[in-house]
């Protein structure tokens, strides 16, 4: 199973463990490893620890650096629509991660493989696996393939609102006028497309389309805050 994990981490992302067994103590649980006490084996929870920390750290300044004039509060928002259970659990599964947990019977007759917990932990502990094994650089060159593109997907959208965001930044300086129009309606009644602009100023800065007029107005948003990302 785990010969099988390097192979996927080679060819999905590039990524070649230099120590292996650091990547054998991520993907195992506690339960695996009382099962086979006889093989001396670690579980995942010390190197969880570390890549909880190191998420924190790579995600914080990632934000930090796209968000320039973001500030303190709404940048601890969006780190916590980022870093959290249900993203890593969704991540995990996004990178098939929940193919290579070791697990004891119990917990595999429990389908504890599916638990969005243990998969959160099993993200974390792989990314504190790989932390150890090639540092800080990898770990950022794995976030901008599996967690960074969210940002401009609108993953978080539901987390956080870029209307408001919008509004802080383009204020960051004094006074602007921010006003969304509806540019089109289209589809069928019954999956209803609206198409909303946002500008700033005067200046279309941002385009949207959504099932809702305010949908598709946190999607312009989000779009308009590219020109305050340099």
């Amino acid at each position: 199973m785990i010969a099988d994990l390097n192979a996927m981490l080679a060819k999905d992302f590039d990524i070649h463990f230099n120590n292996p067994d650091l990547l054998d103590e991520a993907f195992t649980q506690a339960s695996y490893v009382n099962e086979h006490k006889e093989q001396h084996l670690k579980f995942y929870e010390r190197i969880e620890f570390l890549g909880d920390a190191v998420l924190q750290l790579v995600v914080s300044e990632y934000i930090f650096l796209r968000y320039p004039k973001l500030p303190q509060g709404r940048l601890t928002r969006l780190r916590a629509a980022m870093v959290n259970e249900q993203s890593f659990s969704s991540f995990a599964r996004e990178c098939h991660f929940d193919q290579y947990i070791r697990l004891g019977k119990g917990e595999e007759k429990a389908h504890a493989r599916q638990r969005d917990s243990l998969l959160c932990d099993i993200f974390e502990s792989f990314v504190g696996a790989l932390y150890l094994d090639q540092g800080k650089k990898a770990v950022e060159r794995f976030c901008h393939i599996v967690i960074f593109p969210k940002l401009d997907q609108g993953v978080f959208a539901d987390f956080f609102d870029h209307k408001t965001e919008l509004q802080e930044l383009a204020q960051h300086d004094g006074p602007v006028t921010i006003d969304y129009e509806l540019l089109e309606e289209f589809g069928p009644e019954n999956d209803r497309q609206f198409k909303v602009s946002v500008l700033v100023n005067g200046q279309e800065l941002g385009v949207g389309i959504g099932s809702s007029k305010k949908n598709a107005e946190q999607k312009a948003a989000q779009q308009a805050l590219t020109h305050y990302s340099d």
